[in-house]
């Protein structure tokens, strides 16, 4: 079976299918080019063929496949091929009005027609209601190949192409540019390309911190470019995008576009002021601040927001009885002990599955102790699956085959292990953990257990002084990457007869610095006697996002999940669901429906996780046809 290093194409790591740019070593042997290094080979994993745009060389696998089979892959839908129509004087005469010439519709391609769209945002209950109506259809490709198709409808409702993959709008654009320009939707991003700038693109599903699509685009799209220009609009949910696109590219690289305190977008500056002033936003975008010092500019507009609206409770798990004490944020370190056998490894795991369903948080686990690393992924899809992982053993109990192939294309994409070749320093794991952020845009980091880092003391250094300094690496590694942290840590030998034998985070080995620098304390007990597990939130520094307190849970020995208890409670109803597919199911028939029994802020899921399944993002203009 051929390969493609057989013809000296070099893939980049992790990547199993898809489409990825390469360097082409075609033009590497010609010697034709400055930029030996530039990414011009277009590679296709699936269908084993390839092209440089700049050589002209191609080429196919000679057996029609590829060395990646063995790998899970997502299996996405390809719309059906379409002329591009001519557009209705009505619609070119309202992108007109919105400063968008016909000429550059016609170059993006543009297309009109009718489609079958959600008549409303369903209630609790309700299936969604479907009507054909006349859309406007913004083409996504990718090498020239129509990939995904985004319809707008004349009352602001969107969707994509069921089934169809999610990726940046006209990231082709981009290929042979060294810069780009990121705008939140696909009206600023044509107002860019009208203003002369064609090296532009827009995330698919407007602002927010989910950027998953950009994980198959990390290596050979962006690799290359020396500025990024970040133009996402000025309302909350822009700044957050804003933010994570900073986080995933890093500040280095990074300006910020601007339009002024009277316009939130690109778009609306364009229509109120024109294309020269559009262009001076551009010229005028600012550098990220890397060096540590801010004045109030630099986050006035984060303070204005809690002005407004108030500190706002972070993000949850579902779990009515722990939430009720702490909600999680990002930028912070969460310290968790337990005595052996507590359980405090498999509550970290919990949440961890909990949160990813809810919010999409991508997680990195350093976990040495849950090696093999499979047997740790058993934990976990058993969690995310509500059932055992292994062969049907007429309990009904068991992972179903398709049941198990959607959970390992769903781990594949969302759950990642560090286990550092070259030692177990905090450093190695730390820049382990910056790879997953910026190639996989990881939120959540598990470090399990302290001890298992390779100790630097140094000889003039105390304990609690090496304790110290890596705590403060690992906040600070949560700060500049807006990352939760858990850091799960042994006790001392505890007393029974002291505290019921539920151990504090002062009695962590080593030092009391394991309290002094937490944001968030857990306690994690086993009481065997009466059979539950006690989660004690010891410690929330910030009281908007909690106070101290006790939540019981009973374990789920067949998955792995913990249900809420309360002492007198006559019977347990575990939860057997799959979250994935329920995520899915929720996501397609209730958008704004949570995950789980409890309302929990920012749940709200206006995206299908999986393909790309319709969904109803906020739009601000209305369409007159």
């Amino acid at each position: 079976m051929e390969k493609f290093e057989d013809y000296g194409i070099v893939i980049p790591f992790r990547r199993t299918h898809g489409n990825v740019k390469c360097v082409c070593p075609e033009c590497q042997r010609q010697g034709k080019r400055r930029n030996l290094k530039d990414r011009s080979l277009s590679v296709n994993l699936d269908k084993g063929v390839w092209n440089c745009h700049y050589c002209g060389w191609s080429g196919v696998l000679k057996d029609g496949s590829h060395h990646y089979d063995d790998k899970p892959k997502r299996e996405y839908k390809r719309p059906a091929p379409r002329p591009i129509t001519e557009l209705s004087r009505q619609l070119v005469s309202w992108f007109n009005g919105r400063g968008i010439s016909e000429l550059t519709l016609k170059r993006m391609q543009i297309n009109e027609g009718k489609h079958s769209m959600p008549n409303s945002k369903p209630k609790q209950g309700d299936n969604r209601q479907w009507v054909e109506m006349n859309t406007v259809q913004f083409g996504y490709y990718l090498n020239g190949e129509l990939i995904n198709i985004k319809y707008r409808s004349g009352d602001k409702r969107f969707m994509f192409e069921a089934g169809a993959e999610l990726i940046p709008y006209n990231i082709d654009a981009i290929a042979d540019s060294d810069v780009c320009i990121i705008t939140e939707g696909e009206m600023d991003c044509l107002s860019f390309i009208e203003a002369g700038y064609p090296y532009c693109i827009s995330v698919p599903n407007g602002g927010g911190s989910k950027s998953a699509y950009l994980d198959d685009f990390m290596d050979g799209w962006f690799e290359n470019k020396e500025t990024i220009y970040i133009a996402s609009d000025t309302d909350e949910k822009g700044i957050e995008l804003r933010d994570e696109l900073i986080r995933r590219f890093g500040a280095e690289r990074c300006k910020v576009i601007t339009y002024g305190s009277d316009c939130k977008d690109a778009n609306e500056h364009l229509q109120k002021y024109g294309k020269e002033s559009l262009q001076r936003c551009f010229k005028d975008a600012k550098d990220v601040k890397v060096d540590g010092v801010f004045t109030l500019s630099d986050y006035e507009d984060k303070l204005d927001a809690i002005y407004l609206t108030g500190l706002k409770k972070g993000f949850l798990i579902g779990h009515p009885n722990f939430d009720a004490l702490c909600s999680f944020e990002t930028k912070r370190l969460a310290i968790v002990t337990g005595i052996p056998g507590s359980g405090k490894s498999e509550f970290i795991d919990e949440m961890c599955v909990r949160i990813n369903i809810l919010y999409d948080y991508k997680v990195g686990f350093f976990s040495p102790e849950n090696m093999p690393i499979e047997l740790h992924a058993v934990k976990l899809i058993e969690k995310l699956c509500g059932k055992r992982l292994k062969q049907d053993d007429g309990t009904g109990n068991t992972i179903k085959p398709m049941e198990y192939k959607s959970a390992k294309e769903y781990y594949e994409e969302n759950f990642f292990h560090i286990l550092p070749e070259d030692g177990y320093t905090i450093d190695n794991i730390l820049a382990k953990a910056k790879y997953l952020v910026k190639k996989y845009g990881i939120r959540v980091l598990v470090i399990d257990p302290f001890n298992r880092i390779e100790s630097e003391q140094g000889n003039r250094e105390t304990e609690t002084q090496y304790i110290s300094r890596v705590l403060d690496k690992l906040t600070n590694f949560a700060q500049q990457n807006d990352m939760l942290v858990f850091l799960m840590a042994h006790p001392t030998k505890i007393r029974k007869d002291i505290n019921g034998g539920v151990p504090t985070l002062y009695d962590i080995n080593g030092s009391a610095n394991f309290y002094n620098k937490a944001d968030f304390g857990i306690i994690v007990h086993r009481d065997r006697e009466r059979k539950f597990t006690l989660v004690r939130v010891e410690k929330v520094k910030f009281r908007h996002l909690g106070e101290p307190g006790d939540a019981k849970f009973k374990f789920n020995v067949i998955n792995g999940r913990y249900v809420p208890w309360e002492e007198g409670d006559v019977g347990t109803v575990f939860d057997t669901d799959n979250f994935i597919v329920k995520k899915m199911n929720e996501a397609i028939t209730q958008p704004s429906m949570p995950m789980f029994a409890e309302p929990m802020q920012s749940s709200t899921i206006n995206e299908d996780p999986f393909s790309g399944m319709p969904f109803l993002p906020t739009a601000d203009e209305d369409v007159p046809f």
